[in-house]
């Protein structure tokens, strides 16, 4: 026995690295976009991964050679993805940063090209970049490469025990297996130790590993004690020979800061020889509290505010608070600081923000009260300089694209009105509007004024003056009409009798509404609650076998997650909710929501970061991704991660919108955080850089977007496609984007609809072939749930226009003097011209035509119940209310006696007036309500409460009864 009382060998300081989780996520590396060294890449053998696979020669010494970044060094598990189609094994050296870690590796036959297996190995890598090469050893080369598959284990603490302080015991070094210098062997009394200085990042309960080995029959058990604290009692027995080593774990409560881990022997054997402890910081699930009382400290200023709040609690430790305004970050101050200035801001604005308690494993709190504000006018009166260079960049029969040049400005300029003949249609954020509605081949002039926060408005620009074209653009959207009135319409599954499903975002009910815009509620989804935010009841889909089985799937907020549900529609209501996908982290904003299910029958999931942006590249996580599931909720067939089997692709921040084009590929919308938002082509097991990346960026590790907008142009939720024409709604930006596909982009995009029904939030094609568009105004922070406020609308596609055209003039040209009272020198009783019309809207049941001096407003002529089978009238209709040979079509003019009962054409006396001619389509055969006695203007009033859809047709005339 040696007893070496009180004797202090050594103290170590052991520094633990920031909270991880347990391990990150694999990171997948494509053979194709590796380093190539005699092969190349094929595509010609099904079942690989990515765009293509690496057919090495058949030489020695043939290589692909991966480039790996690891955030931090340590033990990586390496997965190689392979087909050998050979019955001879492929051999093949594995080196990591130029050593071979595997010698000859074997990679035997899989069966078939077209049969692909793993195979996996460890090795060390070092933090940052990493050359993984596979190198092969025989003649006939390496095996198919499809991808690696990279897994960095987090990073452990080891404390040697021969470092520690040592009381009662001796460091030895004559039993071999021991890492380090050596190991303590116990003195063989009771009370022998070693105790170790461990520092903890954050408070917790750690894992301690002891690598010990008893080379003897008998327990040489310890307590172990953190800190003084109660002891555990430990068994450490027999290994079986002193070179035998093994682990046994304890769980120790540690604080934040350096701790004292002590192994007491408790019999007189004393303690097993003892070689080293280590430490794994411990997962931490638990989300701070939310911080209280947010609010603002004195006066609000134009461009900055003060702001406070009371501290959150954590079970670690608060690391930062976030504030946010709306979803995007503006401040990040550290988790000791409670107070805050935001500058930057934008005078004579509103905000609503909110702040969040992050810790330092990355969870989020709840989020704090919302505090909104309007910060007030500067005393900027300079405005800024005229936009320059107006132009029209897209013409067609019913819209004109127009784009300028920036406006400068002594602060900054804020947006921009475009005004049409006079009249603003648009107000923008950018350099883009698309006016929309228009009549073919007519002349329109534009303008456009810039603007600054504090209302200071630029003289317009010169006005252009552009001709629409006669040849319809097919994918342009025109609206239609107006379907209904909802509070916040998120989600829409049509059924198969035409009417849709609509899912209520804060009600939370679900409302079948006809294609005639009739509501019925048919069931309200109990389990949802609202975030005061974004979350609530959003996203619907119709099973694909909808027909037999009736299921209707939902994606909600419910009390502790995000999640999707389905239930039965049966008799028009909705059924139970059966769970299908749960988990799904939630927070006041980014819970994306929408659901669809894709070609392949398969139900696809957008999924935001819940304002935690480590989620998106977390592959144990649900947030931050697109899932594809099958229709129960499992992991579908094909999916790109074993280990994370719902998961379809990663990187994202809020995804949003989704829809298929004809070639079957994914396209997806994606809300930014302050600066660009996104439209990508999604693809299995890709990797889109939230949150390294947003928007474009350089990093060849991640996939960078199609189209990028600023986020106050798009702000993008809803896509659609039709016929190869992407849809996009705009939810800050107040406009629907249109772009055509072509090859793997798209064209120029436009935007439709400037601001006409705000912000816009679902687009989705209709079972007749048009669009239905929602918007979700007051949509920010919980909604207005008792106010219905909120439009569905109906667009229709531009084809041939409804055009009212005559072979007798032009649109907008001069009317011959044959149908004006110049033919006989007497106003009245004039000859109609010839008219003839086209492409009248669905449901037309008649026409009806009026005949009006734009001058004064004179209204002159009409003529109704035009039977829906027509499409002209000929040349001098006759004279009479019902109109001969035109049955049962009637007329009245705005005279009196017989002057009354025929076309009564132009007359201005001299001076030049434009008239009209509107045609308009009816839905219905028979006008109500007119007789003989009615005056024109009463006809008028009559049509227009029966209007479906309406042209126009002008011309000039001066003509005179002198």
């Amino acid at each position: 026995m040696r007893v070496l009382a009180g004797a202090l060998v050594a103290a170590l300081l052991m520094s633990v690295a920031a909270a991880v989780p347990a391990s990150a996520a694999p990171t997948r590396h494509e053979a194709e976009n590796a380093t190539i060294s005699q092969g190349l890449v094929e595509s010609n053998h099904a079942g690989y991964s990515g765009t293509g696979f690496v057919n090495g020669d058949n030489v020695a010494g043939s290589y692909t050679e991966f480039t790996v970044n690891a955030a931090a060094a340590g033990q990586a598990e390496i997965v190689i993805r392979y087909a050998n189609g050979t019955a001879v094994n492929r051999a093949a050296d594995i080196a990591v940063n130029g050593t071979v870690v595997s010698a000859a590796r074997a990679f035997n036959g899989t069966g078939a090209w077209s049969t692909w297996a793993n195979s996996t190995l460890t090795a060390p890598v070092t933090a940052g970049a990493n050359k993984i090469r596979i190198t092969s050893t025989t003649a006939n080369g390496n095996p198919n490469l499809d991808y690696v598959d990279v897994e960095v284990a987090a990073p452990s603490s080891d404390l040697q025990a021969e470092d520690a302080t040592i009381v009662q015991g001796v460091v030895e070094s004559n039993h071999p297996g021991f890492t380090g210098t050596g190991f303590v062997n116990y003195d063989n009394v009771v009370g022998s130790y070693v105790e170790f200085t461990v520092n903890a990042p954050t408070a917790g309960n750690y894992e301690v590993k002891f690598r010990f080995a008893n080379g003897t029959a008998a327990d040489r058990a310890m307590a172990i004690t953190a800190n003084g604290g109660a002891a555990q009692n430990v068994s450490f027995p027999g290994t079986g020979a002193w070179t035998t080593w093994v682990e046994k774990s304890v769980t120790a409560s540690l604080i934040a800061g350096a701790n004292k881990i002590r192994a007491t022997a408790t019999t007189v054997n004393g303690g097993p020889n003892l070689d080293r402890i280590s430490t794994t910081v411990p997962p931490d699930p638990e989300p701070p509290t939310a911080p209280g009382n947010f609010r603002i400290v004195g006066e609000v200023r134009p461009s900055a505010v003060d702001l406070a709040w009371d501290a959150s609690t954590d079970n670690v430790g608060v690391s930062s608070y976030v504030i946010y305004n709306g979803g995007n970050v503006i401040k990040t101050v550290g988790g000791n600081q409670t107070t805050a200035t935001v500058t930057g801001l934008t005078p004579n604005t509103g905000y609503v923000l909110s702040v969040l308690a992050y810790d330092a494993a990355g969870n989020g709190s709840p989020a704090s009260n919302n505090v909104p504000f309007t910060t007030p006018p500067s005393d900027d009166h300079q405005a800024p300089t005229v936009p320059g260079n107006l132009r029209a960049t897209n013409v067609a029969a019913t819209s004109i694209t127009l784009a300028w040049d920036a406006s400068t400005d002594n602060v900054e300029v804020t947006g921009y009105n475009v005004y049409r003949d006079g009249t603003k249609f648009a107000t923008v954020p950018d350099l883009t509007a698309t006016a929309d509605g228009l009549t073919q081949n007519t002349q329109y002039s534009f303008q456009v004024e810039a603007f600054d926060a504090n209302g200071n408005i630029s003289a317009k620009s010169a006005a252009l003056s552009v001709r629409t074209s006669t040849q319809a653009t097919g994918g342009d959207p025109v609206f239609d009409r107006d379907v209904t009135k909802l509070d916040l319409p998120w989600g829409i599954a049509f059924l198969p009798d035409g009417s849709a499903l609509v899912a209520e975002r804060d009600r939370f009910e679900i409302v079948r509404v006809t294609a005639a815009g009739q509501k019925t509620v048919v069931g309200k989804v109990t389990e949802a609650v609202g975030t005061v935010g974004e979350g609530g009841l959003l996203g619907l889909a119709l099973s694909p076998n909808f027909a037999t089985d009736h299921y209707v799937y939902a994606y909600h907020t419910a009390s502790g997650d995000n999640r999707v549900v389905r239930f039965k529609y049966e008799n028009n209501a909705i059924g139970a909710r059966e769970p299908v996908v749960t988990g799904i982290s939630k927070a006041k904003f980014h819970n994306g929501g929408r659901i669809k299910f894709g070609p392949d029958g398969m139900l696809y999931i957008t999924t935001g970061d819940a304002q935690t942006s480590s989620r998106a590249q977390d592959l144990n996580s649900l947030n931050g991704k697109i899932l594809r599931v099958t229709p129960t909720g499992a992991g579908a067939p094909g999916n790109p991660f074993p280990n994370a089997p719902r998961v379809y692709s990663l990187g994202h921040r809020n995804p949003q919108g989704i829809a298929w084009d004809s070639q079957g590929r994914l396209w997806e919308s994606e809300f930014g955080d302050g600066t660009w938002d996104e439209l990508n082509i999604i693809q299995a097991g890709k990797n889109y850089g939230w949150p390294t990346c947003e928007g474009t960026c350089s990093d060849s590790r991640y996939v960078n977007p199609v189209r990028t907008w600023s986020v106050s142009s798009a702000s993008p939720s809803g896509l659609e496609i039709v016929n190869d024409w992407i849809y996009m709604a705009a939810v800050r930006g107040s406009r629907l984007w249109v772009m055509k596909i072509t090859g793997n982009t798209t064209d120029t995009p436009r935007a439709f609809f400037n601001g006409n029904w705000g912000r816009l939030r679902t687009v989705v094609k209709t079972p007749d072939g048009g669009l239905w568009l929602t918007s979700t105004n007051n949509d920010k922070n919980g909604g207005t749930p008792t106010t219905i406020d909120n439009d569905i609308v109906r667009l229709k596609f531009a084809g041939p226009p409804f055009a009212l055209t005559s072979t007798a003039f032009a649109n907008n040209g001069n009317i011959p003097a044959r149908f004006t009272c110049a033919q006989d020198g007497v106003s009245g009783n004039d000859i109609s011209p010839q008219l003839a019309w086209s492409t009248p809207p669905a449901g037309t049941q008649s026409y009806a035509i009026t005949f009006i001096d734009t001058a004064n407003g004179g209204k002159h002529w009409a003529i109704w119940d035009i039977p829906a089978a027509k499409s002209s009238l000929p040349e001098g209709l006759g004279l009479g209310y019902e109109v001969p040979s035109q049955a049962p079509a009637k007329q009245k003019a705005m005279s009196s006696g017989n002057k009354a009962l025929q076309y009564f054409g132009p007359c201005p006396g001299g001076s030049t007036h434009k008239y009209e001619f509107t045609l308009y389509a009816l839905d219905t055969a028979t006008l109500p309500g007119v007789t003989s006695g009615s005056s024109v203007a009463a006809v008028e009033t009559a049509i227009l409460a029966r209007d479906l859809a309406s042209t126009k047709l002008a011309g000039n005339s001066n003509a005179s009864t002198r």
